[in-house]
């Protein structure tokens, strides 16, 4: 249900309105789970869909489009690949390949079949001759070399694989998974960003129960040292990469930041979301039907038990723009 790492949907929105502005970036490129999933998960079997109210309640026309979240006001939003009513020249200033629900780890993919990051990979490599059709060879390599490439990915991998799932526990203990998933990563403009305090997720405090339904700290510290060890490896690839930018975009710092302290960014409710009764619904449990969803969900962090609100994007996806990706600024 990959909630992961806060470049969020909206961080991929804002871009679009950057790309207006700054030429530098001619397209932006999406990778990940559900974090950045704009729909294509719509297209596939799994039960892991989105494209139902309440989801998109907020949006335009109120309209639900497999996005995890309760809105994104700006247009337009990066299509997804998989979506039939885009085609190429839509994709060529934008698009996103990523599937809610995966992870680096083919494993994971299979938990609720959805896209493997392998195969994103596939559908990026039809993409770009796609793309050299409808533009030209020159101008597709340039499309394609200078774009922005963003990869949010990796909460799954521990919340509905490592943790739930005998097979890569009876493998690996958690240090050992986590360069696992690293050395996965074959990481010319590359945004990866990192895990979040995903022991604050709703649906994790729930399940924490003999802690009064705090924060789970043994998964904040999964999350932490995983960023110190990806932040260790772009700075590794950096130095010996010529030609290659990776930046590092850490969503967790800000987002401990709003769960600490709610009362700073406007938020009256941290530890439930707004669907449901904000503790464990998501997907197709956070129906348009459930009595106990939220009348204003700018009252909460979390729109559903793994995914934020419209507000909580905001928040995230302005710190991110103005730390990490001013690089490509």
């Amino acid at each position: 249900m990959g909630y992961e790492a806060m470049l969020w949907f909206l961080l991929a929105h804002l871009l679009v309105q950057i790309l207006k502005i700054n030429a530098k970036v001619p397209a932006i490129i999406v990778f990940g789970d559900s974090s950045v999933d704009s729909g294509n998960n719509n297209e596939i079997s799994t039960v892991l869909k989105s494209n139902f109210q309440p989801y998109g309640r907020d949006f335009i026309d109120s309209k639900p489009t497999g996005r995890f979240s309760n809105a994104f006001r700006i247009k337009p939003t990066i299509p997804a690949y998989l979506d039939p009513t885009y085609n190429i020249s839509d994709f060529s200033t934008g698009v996103c390949f990523a599937s809610a629900g995966t992870g680096y780890d083919n494993a994971t993919s299979d938990v609720l079949s959805v896209i493997p990051l392998w195969k994103e990979m596939e559908y990026y490599k039809e993409y770009q001759e796609k793309l050299r059709g409808f533009l030209g060879n020159e101008k597709a390599n340039k499309v394609i070399g200078e774009a922005l490439y963003l990869v949010s990915i990796g909460t799954n991998d521990f919340l509905e694989n490592y943790y739930v799932l005998p097979r890569r526990s009876s493998e690996y203990n958690i240090e050992e998974y986590q360069n696992f998933l690293l050395h996965r990563l074959g990481a010319r403009n590359i945004c990866l960003s990192g895990l979040p305090p995903m022991g604050c997720l709703p649906l994790e405090r729930a399940t924490n129960i003999f802690s009064g339904g705090d924060c789970v700290q043994e998964y904040n510290d999964v999350a932490k040292k995983f960023n110190e060890k990806l932040q260790g490896m772009i700075m590794k690839v950096n130095k010996e990469l010529a030609g290659i930018r990776l930046v590092f975009s850490n969503p967790y710092d800000i987002l401990l930041d709003i769960i600490q302290n709610p009362n700073k960014f406007g938020f009256e409710d941290i530890a439930k979301a707004c669907c449901g009764t904000g503790f464990f619904e998501m997907g197709y449990m956070c129906s348009k039907i459930n009595p106990f969803t939220c009348s204003d969900a700018n009252k909460y962090v979390f729109w559903d038990s793994f995914h934020p609100t419209e507000k909580t994007n905001w928040i995230i996806a302005d710190h991110v723009v103005r730390t990490s990706l001013a690089t490509f600024l």
